[in-house]
């Protein structure tokens, strides 16, 4: 199972909006030990909403869905979930209440349009406006407001989901090897990526900054922490031996 994320809305494509959401659900994984697979950027388009949901429906990933949930013309998550996943919208009954509960009489004719979920779904409980999210499988629905949304991926996470927790989770170790060029070091990275198939490893060129005016490359190496140690030790070794100097970060 991998973690991912669709964003949704056109201010986020149109630039009217910075996005915050994915750098939020990295840092919320990351303190529970568990990282960001994948993520997509949409715009209002429900054809292409619910195509995407019903890629990720089949995927049988853990995914978080920010954003289209709430009442307006343009809000089209939930109408398109439900087409994805071919069963009809129904207002929940424990959204029904919250919604009631929340608003009152005013909750009524359009309020309450946000307890429409598809049908089988499960709630995710809002503790800032009491105003539901909601969950089918392991795809989980949220609003596109920050301060609502984050809180409730993490209730998400710390209620379902600490199966996947790690408390010794991978860690990123990186070097610069000055005067490097990636043509030249194709086969050590070759090598290296077969001698450590559990490690992920990078290769970042720069033609020079402020820091370092010369042409080099950021190497690193990402996996569990004894692993990544070696490989980085036996990597600046190998790297010295060739004759680039070597800087650690």
């Amino acid at each position: 199972m991998q973690i991912g994320a669709l964003i949704i809305g056109d201010e986020l494509l149109s630039g009217k909006r910075q996005d915050k959401h994915m750098q939020a659900l990295i840092r919320i994984l990351a303190a529970r030990g568990i990282k960001l697979a994948w993520a997509e950027y949409l715009g209002d388009d429900p054809a292409r909403i619910e195509a995407a949901l019903r890629r990720t429906f089949e995927s049988g990933d853990l995914v978080f869905s920010f954003g289209g949930i709430g009442a307006t013309p343009d809000d089209h998550t939930r109408a398109c979930a439900a087409r994805a996943l071919g069963v009809p919208l129904a207002l929940h009954p424990e959204a029904k209440v919250l919604l009631e509960s929340r608003f009152g009489d005013e909750a009524y004719p359009h309020r309450i349009q946000m307890g429409h979920f598809p049908q089988g779904a499960a709630i995710i409980p809002n503790p800032v406006n009491q105003v539901p999210g909601f969950s089918h499988g392991h795809v989980h629905f949220v609003p596109g407001f920050p301060s609502m949304a984050w809180p409730m991926i993490e209730w998400v996470l710390d209620t379902h989901y600490r199966q996947l927790f790690n408390d010794q989770p991978d860690i990123e170790m990186s070097c610069i090897a000055v005067h490097a060029r990636e043509g030249d070091l194709i086969d050590l990275m070759q090598e290296f990526t077969a001698r450590y198939p559990a490690l992920k490893l990078s290769s970042l060129p720069n033609f020079g900054n402020e820091a370092i005016p010369q042409m080099h490359i950021e190497f690193g190496f990402a996996g569990q922490p004894g692993l990544v140690e070696i490989a980085m030790a036996e990597w600046g070794k190998v790297l010295r031996e060739r004759g680039y100097e070597i800087r650690s970060m």
